[in-house]
Formats: structure tokens, sequence, C-alpha cells
């Protein structure tokens, strides 16, 4: 069914869904188009249209291989669109359903395509604020990169913005998708240009490990991570691109990169990455809610694995859609009391690929095992000791005419 958007526009078939309204496959003077309809209540905001408005010509002067171009906005009535380029291809949360993780190499030069689109919107003062796969389009008709990849592009520039209106949220709440805040965000401070490297570095991290560091669980525990945890390396990851990561995670804004910077770096790092495969390790276990019982120890194998974190499903029914994930989810700002609480100090450490999971009953019959088997290597190593200093006493008093000390557990009770 086709709708017009606008006197010029006309959109035809859904390509997706987000919390923020639908992507439509439209028509323009120009040729294809893609078209997001925001949500009727987002139009229905006249602060939000007007603020709208004048983020107009930041976002249409935005130009870059590397980014979405937004060609027009649209304020029409109860509709309000953005008309952006169509991108032949999929986004970059697709094919982490699909393939779970990436071979280093792509993920890198995945990573530094979108370093270079938020290096050119950083330098013309637009902050993204909501970088993560669901916002990252692979372009499959362009030229392919190292590991197979597809050039990268990024979306949705200001919608993260635009959601955030002072009368739609108080200085209270905070707004975007838990997985990828920066702590700063989460304390309440402004989002500047390096939430956004943190939140690419993040993503960084999902592309090699197939989740993220600091997710899984509630929400709130995923923010209080954010702001007291330190990040734990990966198995097999290259020292140098390891470096890199930690440093564009660190907890100071301006202990990270410049947008610039870190694509430049990654660009250097690509050749040595050249050929390795995707890292072997299993995704770390969530906190265990407070009513949920625990595996019986009797139990002959492991309790089926917990389903992994789910994504925003962009095609109707093709995945449940998890709140974890949602795009602009808006969460009050946690009190500092809030954010010390719990926390260990260190995120949790990934396994290696095969190793039990922690509590769970192959790993207590191992822990299980390996008490018996030191048990018994304990007596052994006892008798042996004891009978050695037995022998050596003996040998030692075979000339002797002394009798032998009693045996104590044989001996009469002194006399008194």
């Amino acid at each position: 069914m086709a709708r017009k958007i606008g006197s010029r526009y006309t959109a035809h078939q859904i390509l997706g869904r987000g919390s923020a309204g639908t992507v439509w496959l439209g028509e323009g003077p120009e040729g294809p188009v893609a078209i997001k309809l925001l949500r009727e209540d987002l139009a229905a905001d006249q602060e939000l249209v007007g603020r709208f408005v004048q983020e107009r010509t930041a976002l249409l002067s935005l130009d870059h291989a590397r980014v979405v171009g937004v060609r027009d906005l649209v304020v029409d009535g109860n509709d309000l669109a953005l008309v952006m380029d169509l991108v032949r291809g999929t986004d970059l949360r697709t094919r982490l359903d699909r393939e779970r993780r990436m071979p280093p190499d792509a993920a890198v030069a995945v990573v530094a395509d979108i370093a270079e689109g938020l290096a050119a919107a950083h330098a013309a003062g637009i902050v993204h604020r909501d970088v993560k796969p669901e916002n990252v389009l692979l372009d499959m008709q362009g030229e392919l990169g190292p590991g197979g990849s597809h050039p990268a592009l990024l979306t949705d520039f200001g919608i993260a913005k635009l959601i955030d209106t002072p009368r739609r949220t108080r200085a209270t709440k905070i707004i975007g998708t838990p997985d990828y805040l920066a702590p700063e965000v989460i304390e309440g401070l402004p989002a500047r240009a390096a939430v956004d490297i943190y939140a690419l570095a993040t993503v960084l991290y999902e592309l090699l490990a197939g989740f993220t560091p600091f997710g899984g669980g509630h929400p709130g525990a995923i923010l209080r991570r954010h702001v007291t945890e330190t990040v734990v390396p990966l198995p097999g990851i290259p020292d140098e691109l390891w470096q890199l990561l930690i440093q564009c995670l660190a907890k100071a804004p301006a202990s990270r990169l410049r947008a610039s910077e870190l694509a430049a770096r990654l660009r250097e790092l690509e050749p040595m990455l050249t050929g390795l495969p995707p890292l072997d390790v299993d995704e770390p276990e969530t906190e265990q809610a407070p009513d949920e019982p625990e595996a019986r120890a009797d139990t002959p194998e492991d309790p089926p694995e917990r389903p992994r974190r789910g994504a925003v499903s962009l095609i109707p029914g093709s995945a449940p859609k998890d709140s974890n994930r949602d795009t602009h989810t808006s969460m009050r700002v946690p009190a500092p009391d809030e954010l010390a609480g719990g926390a260990r100090g260190t995120a949790r450490a990934p396994r290696a690929h095969g190793s039990p999971r922690p509590g769970s009953a192959r790993n207590r019959h191992s822990a299980r095992r390996r008490r018996i088997t030191f048990s018994v290597a304990g007596l052994v190593l006892v008798a042996a000791v004891g009978g050695g200093v037995w022998a050596a006493a003996s040998s030692g008093d075979s000339g002797s005419n002394e009798a032998p000390p009693a045996d104590s557990n044989n001996s009469a009770p002194a006399q008194p």
C-alpha cells in the first residue's frame, strides 16, 4: 500500500521498524529513497517538531561516504519524516545474529568505516549519541574490504538528540541503549563526541567477542557495570588491538581517542590482522536473579543454555524485541550508592570455548572430581611418607638391642 509523504515522496513498503518510527522504501523526484516516518506521538509534539526543523540544516549538510545522507525533512500534518539515501543491504545487527562474531580484520574494517563517518560528523558539531549495530548499514553492492567486509555506513543521526528534549525527558532521565552508554551519560553529564567513541569501541568488542563487555541482565546492572567495572581481556586478541580497544573504553572521556585518530589507528592494524580466525570464546554468565533456582548438583548434564541477549527486530516477526537493546530507552539516572552497590570491580570474564559455565552442574561435578582426586592423592602421599619414615627408623635401629617404641595406640595407660 502506497502513501504520500509530503508533496514530493511516496512510501511503498515497510523495510523495518524501530522504537522511534518506521522505515519505508520510497520514491522521490531523484529516484528511490528510504523514508523514516517518526511515530505519531513524536510528530504531534510541536516543540519536538520545531527542534527537528532547527537541526535540518546540520543534518542536510552532513555529506560523507560513511554516513547515510539525509536528503530532506518532511513536516506535513501528522507526518514527520526523514528522507535518506537508500542503502542496498542489511544492518550490522542482522549479520551478528547470523554469524555471532566476525574475524578481526573484518570487524576492524567495519569499525574504521564508522569512525571515519563519526570524524566528519564531529567536525561538523554533530554527536550521534546512539552508535550500535542496529544503526550501522552494510552496503552489499559496495566493494568488499578486509575479511570480506562490506562498506559500512552510519545512520539515524539526530534521532537521539531529537527525542531527548526538555519536555520529554527531565534531568533525572537518560536516553540511549544500555549496552552502549558511556559512563558520563549514565552519571548525568552532557553527551559530547567522546560518547560516540565509547559506543563504537563497545561495538568493536561485540563484533570480536559476540557479546558486549558490560551487557546482560537487568538494565540497571548494565548501567552500574559501565560506571564501576573494568573490561577484562578477550582470549586470543592481538595486544595492539586490545590496547586500542581499552583506551577507547576508558571511563574518563578525555582519555579516549578522537574519531579521526581511532580510524587511522584501525587502518594501520588491518594488515597484521589478515587471515586471523574469529575469537573462540563463550559468552560469560549474567548475574543470577534472586528468584532463579540454582541448578541441582546431581544434574547429569548442563542445564539448557540461557537464550542469548536479543536484538531489536528490524523485520516484523523475525525476532522478539528486547528492551535492553531498544532505541532511545528512557531510564532514571542511578544514584551514586546504586551505582556502587554490588559491583565486583571487574567485568564478567569470558570463558574459553568449551569450558564449563560457572555455577553449572558440569562445573560443580568438575570441582568435586578435583577435590576427590586431591584427597586420594593426599592420602597416598601421607601413607608413602609414613612408610618411608618407619622403614628408615627400622633400618637405623637394626643393630640396637633397644626395643622399638611402643605403638601409642596399643600402650597401656600411665600408672599414677
